[in-house]
């Protein structure tokens, strides 16, 4: 049922309905020949993809019973629980097949820094970057010691640093003071009850820290409430994983997130122009892998 309701509105590959609906490629294969044997799907080949879509049955003289099975496959969808998932996973893989430049881009990325270059480093491209920002308002929730808001002090307008631990803010606060950084600010806080008042920040930022809150889609409706209008929120953190030993090495309380979860988190809450992406996997096991979310709050 899923499947077909699927395929009604999407032609799909066998490793794009993997991908929704988190099953194994051999049971996809199987209910799709199934279907297909009784003439409900049909496929396409395009080099070596193969694309499966609804049959409309027009061929046949079967279109009138495809439709009635349709309706009656949507009356049904309200008692289906995973069809909201299957909506936004679909969008989520539509996004993925539009960017079709994406995995070029990824593999620049990937060779970045493996051949050496005179002059070419992260660091350098990371300066040029900050050159470019913007003066904002930036809030960095869970922010710890803070070493992205020391960096983004140095261009934003002003930071502010939470975390709900009072030696980090400590710390950090010290750590600024020292090094004369005036436009940024240590304040203790939990990023499920940021101490900012309505619409205060341009940017509400998560570095590797949304894995710690206890509910993560309080967290991301605190980041709208504090933004103003057309601020952006933008959230770094770990993809998915299997590595149970984070819960006591890291104090981790979620083991990552999918990029569903995340979409589905940022527009709960309201934000628009949500994308997603796995920027970096990591060389060495357990292979952590690092998902960037980004979202606007509408103007």
């Amino acid at each position: 049922m899923r499947l077909l309701l699927l395929l009604e509105s999407e032609e799909l590959s066998v490793a794009e309905l993997q991908m929704i609906l988190s099953k194994g490629q051999s049971q996809i294969s199987t209910h799709l020949s199934q279907l297909k044997r009784v003439g409900l799907v049909e496929d396409r080949r395009t080099g070596k993809n193969i694309f499966y879509r609804l049959k409309s049955g027009e061929s046949d003289g079967n279109a009138s019973f495809v439709t009635e099975l349709l309706d009656l496959l949507r009356d049904a969808a309200s008692d289906i629980p995973e069809i909201a998932q299957d909506r936004d996973a679909l969008a989520l893989v539509l996004d993925k097949r539009r960017d079709r430049m994406r995995s070029y881009f990824d593999g620049l990325a990937g060779r970045f820094g493996r051949e050496y270059l005179p002059g070419r480093s992260w660091q350098g491209l990371s300066e040029a970057l900050l050159a470019l920002m913007p003066p904002m308002v930036i809030a960095d929730l869970g922010a710890g010691e803070g070493i992205f808001s020391q960096l983004l002090a140095r261009k934003a307008e002003r930071v502010i640093a939470i975390d709900t631990s009072e030696r980090m803010v400590d710390f950090g606060a010290k750590l600024a003071e020292n090094h004369g950084v005036s436009n940024l600010e240590y304040r203790l806080g939990d990023m499920e009850a940021v101490p900012l008042g309505d619409g205060e920040v341009d940017l509400a930022f998560f570095s590797q820290s949304l894995h710690h809150a206890l509910n993560p889609e309080r967290a991301v409706s605190e980041a709208w409430r504090i933004l103003r209008p057309g601020g952006r929120v933008a959230i770094l953190d770990l993809l998915r994983h299997q590595f149970e030993e984070a819960r006591e090495l890291y104090a981790d309380v979620w083991l990552g997130f999918t990029e569903i979860e995340l979409r589905r988190f940022l527009q709960k809450v309201g934000f628009e122009d949500v994308t997603t992406s796995v920027v970096h996997r990591e060389a060495e096991s357990p292979h952590f892998e690092t998902l960037l979310a980004v979202g606007t709050k509408a103007s």
